[in-house]
């Protein structure tokens, strides 16, 4: 008879890139939520313990999902032939920053903080899944509003909006000179970590 583990593991896997939220796993495996919590923390083990696993496990917001390794993301990298190596420009950190504190948030909105258009750039953070659009604000033109994704989360190594660091506890040296706050400073190297494998196999 097959394992509740390896009906999770089968059920993160069809879901995909979405995942599946906590109360809808519950009911799919007939848990409690303490029980999915050990069943999740017993996959996390099984797929960190087999290194011929390329997957893991995340525990993101209100929702699980399996995501690949990082060891294994230069190959996935080729896979989707994105140019992952090439890092996010300031102006698009900018913006992620302003949408990650202020969401969610129009366009319009968010050229009025920075004072310019920022449109180039919030396609870029759209197509690398950093931020999706939410509905519409309820005003004339009815303009999109962004929020941050799942992947956000993932790449910057939060596990939900909560983890995002106070702007208040951000220390003197951590102000440029221009008086801007790198937010993202200790987390999101995934870009950075690509760029170096793919060299040293030059």
């Amino acid at each position: 008879m097959v394992s509740k583990i390896a009906e999770l593991e089968a059920l993160l896997y069809v879901a995909g890139d979405n995942g599946i939220l906590t109360e809808n796993l519950c009911d799919l495996l007939q848990v409690e939520r303490a029980a999915l919590r050990e069943l999740a923390k017993n996959l996390t083990a099984k797929l960190q313990q087999n290194n011929d696993c390329g997957l893991q496990l995340l525990h993101l917001n209100h929702s699980y999902k399996l995501t690949t390794r990082p060891e294994v993301s230069k190959a996935v990298a080729g896979f989707f032939q994105k140019d992952l190596s090439k890092s996010l420009s300031q102006s698009a950190l900018e913006i992620l920053a302003i949408i990650a504190y202020r969401q969610p948030i129009t366009r319009i909105e968010i050229d009025e903080i920075r004072g310019v258009n920022s449109s180039g750039a919030l396609q870029t953070l759209i197509w690398r899944g950093l931020i999706k659009t939410e509905g519409k604000k309820d005003v004339p033109g009815h303009p999109n509003l962004y929020v941050t994704s799942d992947y956000f989360l993932q790449y910057f190594g939060y596990q939900s909006l909560a983890d995002l660091p106070l702007i208040e506890d951000f220390e003197d040296e951590e102000i440029n000179a221009e008086g801007e706050i790198d937010l993202f400073s200790a987390n999101g190297q995934a870009d950075q970590k690509i760029a170096e494998a793919q060299k040293g196999d030059k």
